[in-house]
């Protein structure tokens, strides 16, 4: 059981920075001309790290992180102007775009690839990440026109979105079967091997593009159809959404399938705080502050022989992780996965810009981010990963500490069961073993504080796997042992 000390270092602490300072900051970075053209140059302010460009960022190589860099956790303020590939602040010791050659579209990596980075345990990747949203077959595979059609001018959409819909050719896309995630990676960390855990620490994210879309398509989502035209148990055909009457696989239609893309652009409101905006009717709006989080996060986990297998569909998360869509996994939180392959081989994809738990009408709201972690392998004994992430996605924030339940883990490669009662199930044994053998509780006392205290969420329902995760609050340790 590891002691006090080793429970703290699970801890990512994030100071603030002044906004005013933080202005100034991106003032000298792009000049106050093109500070005073964007639309809101700053909000959210949080630590800056030392701005380095990505050619910088490329040459200093895998040499040793200096002491600065290991010593706290880089975040940032949230920019308005558009982050394009290599353009404006990056805050880890490595930089890895999104382009054609490095991503995989519907597919994650297999432990067999070969990576596109290598970096040393410990150190920190700024990863430019793409949302599938205006990129996808259902909406013209052409973002530039796609988002000209919501008012977006061309300058503002991301050169690698466009590269991307434009020449991506390392599989032949299948509307039918594909993922839709653009993902990328995998990066080799130093030290890996199977049996580790792989530390993810989320420093910062940053929204790339002011807009983002929420769409449901397929006839999927938590009042989809069923197979065969029927309506899901418990409600009745004229209840399932999208309309029966928009869903067009009957009619042999690839394009629409149903699609229904709600555009969503950025605002800030009041204290600067960044907020999605949909319509309210015929007029008026319904606006919701941003929680940005990366849906997806893992290390590989299948063998494979082929890039467009089953088993590497980008869609379900796996033991692996992956497309694990836990909404809380936001700036300063940290998810622990267990690794598979030498070198973990991580990769990210999936960008929301918020997510409400559930994630009910298939998609979250999807917008691209520059995301910067810090990957640390963890081995076993030391005391620096909760006893449960060696054989499980684990996560944790700052205030708690999460465990995670799938239906299936192995769904990818066995065959997908889609239950939420066994999601739970797995996500109270996980919880359960976490406080017994890491915290030291009984394990019958650990179930009534479970049933006393705890809150279990749903992560998504809609990924064919699906996801259940307990929150356990650390103020209620505040006055143990444990504290």
């Amino acid at each position: 059981m590891p002691n006090t000390t080793q429970r703290q270092e699970y801890h990512v602490n994030t100071p603030s920075m002044d906004p005013a300072d933080a202005r100034e900051m991106l003032v000298s970075r792009f000049g106050r001309r093109g500070f005073l053209r964007a639309a809101t140059a700053v909000t959210m302010a949080g630590t800056a790290a030392a701005l380095v460009t990505p050619g910088q960022a490329q040459a200093a190589g895998p040499a040793k992180a200096p002491r600065a860099e290991r010593a706290k956790a880089p975040t940032a303020a949230f920019p308005k102007e558009i982050l394009q590939p290599g353009k404006g602040p990056v805050h880890g010791r490595h930089y890895l775009s999104s382009l054609p050659e490095q991503v995989l579209w519907g597919y994650v990596p297999s432990r067999a690839d070969e990576p596109v980075l290598r970096m040393r345990s410990g150190e920190t990747v700024t990863v430019d990440t793409i949302s599938h949203e205006g990129l996808l077959e259902d909406q013209g595979r052409d973002p530039v026109t796609y988002f000209k059609s919501h008012g977006v001018p061309a300058d503002q959409v991301l050169k690698d979105a466009i590269a991307v819909a434009r020449h991506y050719t390392r599989t032949t896309r299948n509307f039918d079967v594909d993922g839709p995630h653009v993902v990328t990676g995998p990066i080799h960390v130093e030290g890996a091997q199977p049996g580790d855990v792989l530390k993810i620490e989320i420093l910062s994210l940053l929204p790339r593009v002011p807009y983002g879309v929420v769409s449901s398509r397929h006839g999927t989502g938590a009042l989809a159809r069923q197979a065969g035209g029927s309506a899901p148990a418990g409600i009745t055909l004229d209840e399932v959404m999208p309309p029966v009457s928009t869903d067009r696989r009957s009619t042999g239609d690839p394009v629409h399938y149903g699609n229904v893309s709600v555009f969503t652009p950025v605002r800030s409101g009041r204290a600067g705080v960044l907020k999605g905006v949909v319509p309210l009717g015929s007029s008026g709006e319904v606006a919701f502050p941003l929680k940005p989080h990366m849906g997806m996060m893992g290390v590989a986990f299948a063998s494979a022989s082929s890039l467009t297998s089953p088993a590497l569909n980008s869609i379900p998360p796996t033991l692996g992780g992956g497309n694990i869509d836990i909404s809380r996994l936001r700036q300063g939180a940290t998810l622990y996965l267990p690794v598979f392959a030498e070198g973990a081989l991580f990769y990210t994809g999936d960008p929301h810009m918020a997510m409400g738990n559930g994630e009910v009408a298939l998609t979250a709201m999807e917008g691209s981010l520059r995301t910067t972690f810090r990957l640390t392998v963890c081995k076993r004994g030391t005391g620096d990963a909760p006893s449960v992430a060696f054989h499980y996605p684990f996560a944790e924030t700052p205030d708690s500490w999460i465990a995670v339940g799938l239906s299936d883990p192995n769904g990818s490669q066995n065959g997908q069961i889609n239950d939420l009662n066994i999601a739970m199930r797995r996500a109270v044994v996980n919880a359960l073993d976490f406080l017994q053998h890491d915290l030291g509780m009984d394990r019958a006392v650990a179930y009534a504080y479970l049933s006393a205290a705890a809150d279990f969420e749903v992560s998504q329902v809609v990924d064919h796997t699906v996801g259940v995760h307990g929150v356990i609050e650390k103020a209620h340790f505040a006055n143990g042992h444990h504290a």
